[in-house]
């Protein structure tokens, strides 16, 4: 199998990346800076520039799957430019592709896409599963809507088309658990509000290889790329905390303060989204880590 990857010199993109080579598999992928197309051993790198239209239209030949991670992380303050950054990030990229396959002779048989899980509405208590219709009325769900959208084009070309709803990843080399660690290592970790609110997580080691399983199994639909075991802020935290032998001592963080430092990106510490990871399993999906105290003692080891 060749795949091509965007978002390949990013945290999931470079362990992914890592996965198809030890199969035995063939890599291209596509970076933004042209110092990067050398940057992964093994694998064979392309120029793209999607806010120009640029694409190296070599970068297809002889690709079976492409696996298209890129977007601008939303873990920056939310402007009005930045909003727009991280909607465009998605969709550019995603209609650059598909005019590259359609006008290109190619063997490429599916699309795999990352996509997000604030689509779904705010839960304590009801579990969501691929099939709910509900929505969320807030930005980052208009940003998943319009990416998904951009990606079920690729259906009109003869391609299957992949979507995995990641929730929060955890892995120490970057993303959300380093900056909710920081605090806690620095003894000023404490509870976000309530602590109440679900957190829909994996470990990274598991998403990567849902990645794989999509890729090899050929899956078409929504799948939600988030541990069997979902648990709330409080319990997050708190593992965290007994992770890293640390103690927790200051009172919760009211909402109010984060927005005031956070602004909008402030949803992020607050939203609960609890999600069902049944269908994955149904298809012989096997996780490797579903305590969230198991899968940080492996990460902090």
């Amino acid at each position: 199998m060749r795949v091509l990857i965007t978002g390949a010199t990013g945290l999931i993109g470079k362990e992914l990346v890592k996965l198809f080579l030890k199969n035995k598999h063939s890599v291209h992928y596509l970076t933004t800076s042209k110092s990067k197309t050398e940057e992964l051993p093994g694998s064979t790198g392309f120029y793209w520039n999607p806010q120009q239209g640029k694409i190296d239209e070599s970068c297809i030949y002889g690709v079976d799957v492409i696996i298209h991670l890129a977007g601008a992380s939303i873990a920056k303050r939310w402007t009005p430019a930045y909003k727009q950054e991280i909607i465009e990030s998605r969709t550019l990229s995603a209609e650059l592709l598909y005019n590259l396959i359609r006008k290109t002779p190619h063997q490429v048989k599916q699309i795999i896409s990352a996509s997000g899980t604030a689509i779904y509405p705010e839960s304590f208590d009801k579990v969501y599963t691929e099939d709910t219709t509900e929505t969320e009325d807030s930005f980052l769900s208009q940003v998943v809507k319009k990416w998904e959208e951009s990606i079920n084009r690729f259906h009109v070309l003869g391609l299957k088309v992949c979507k995995l709803r990641t929730g929060l990843v955890l892995s120490k080399d970057g993303g959300a658990l380093p900056v909710m660690a920081k605090p806690i290592i620095l003894g000023m970790g404490a509870v976000m509000g309530s602590g109440r609110q679900m957190q829909s997580w994996i470990h990274i080691d598991d998403l990567v290889r849902l990645y794989y399983r999509a890729a090899e199994q050929q899956w078409e639909g929504v799948y939600n790329a988030v541990s069997p075991q979902v648990v709330s802020n409080a319990v997050m935290t708190k593992s965290i905390a007994k992770v890293l032998k640390k103690p927790l001592f200051l009172p919760n963080v009211p909402e109010f303060v984060m927005k005031l430092v956070l602004g909008e990106m402030a949803y992020l510490l607050f939203s609960s989204k609890n999600l069902s990871a049944e269908k994955a399993m149904a298809d012989g999906f096997q996780f490797r880590f579903t305590n969230i105290d198991e899968a940080l003692r492996d990460l902090y080891s």
